[in-house]
């Protein structure tokens, strides 16, 4: 059972409270620029090197890729975001941890909604591992094929950086436990890293419409 945010485990201030922007989010969302940058360059990657590979072949030669799966995976990804927000909403009230049933979740806090959206995320990354071990089995590898290439660099970067997301709310969660009083850096910090985890949601819808849904037949 996890501890209940008491007044004695836990001191909330009046700075606790946030209102959005300030220069911390803003400079996040600045940062988060140029990872869209960089993800615009694997995307462009991705179709210029199918569109050679189908003008030279006249086929683009994918792998046999589980849908049904890929769809359930997607689906705790964009759900994550849901259970991530609903955590900002409690960092912003100054509002840590439940005051009530572990099976109530409105009387869930910021380390209910964030070690939940932790879980759906590192249950993510786990379905990516297994198709990433199904796929080498049917040879599909970063060297065998154009395509293996650009769907290793492309899912597997995105990969890396939910992988990011997850320690980031290790990080977030560790500092509500250490804290004897909950500050406005904290709760800035637990409302920057739910804007990552929005981006790489986002991302990942593209990079599945575009890997898994573009050559549906």
């Amino acid at each position: 059972m996890w501890p209940v945010a008491t007044a004695s485990a836990i001191k909330t201030t009046p700075h606790a409270r946030v209102n959005r922007p300030n220069l911390v989010s803003v400079g996040t969302i600045v940062w988060l620029s140029s990872e869209l940058m960089f993800f615009a360059a694997l995307f462009a990657m991705y179709f210029t090197i199918r569109s050679v590979t189908l003008s030279e072949n006249g086929e683009w030669p994918q792998a046999h890729l589980d849908l049904p799966f890929a769809g359930f995976n997607t689906t705790i990804l964009v759900l994550s975001s849901v259970t991530c927000q609903m955590g900002v909403f409690k960092a912003e009230a100054g509002k840590v941890g439940r005051d009530g049933s572990l099976f109530n979740p409105r009387s869930w806090g910021l380390r209910e909604w964030y070690v939940l959206t932790f879980l759906m995320g590192a249950y993510f990354v786990a379905g990516q591992v297994i198709e990433y071990t199904k796929l080498v089995h049917e040879g599909v590898t970063l060297s065998s094929s154009a395509y293996g290439s650009v769907f290793y660099l492309t899912t597997g970067f995105h990969g890396l950086h939910v992988t990011g997301g997850l320690i980031a709310f290790l990080f977030v969660l560790g500092r509500t436990y250490a804290a004897k009083r909950w500050t406005h850096g904290q709760a800035t910090s637990a409302i920057v890293v739910s804007y990552y985890w929005h981006f790489v949601d986002v991302v990942w819808i593209g990079l599945f419409a575009t890997i898994y849904l573009l050559d549906l037949h």
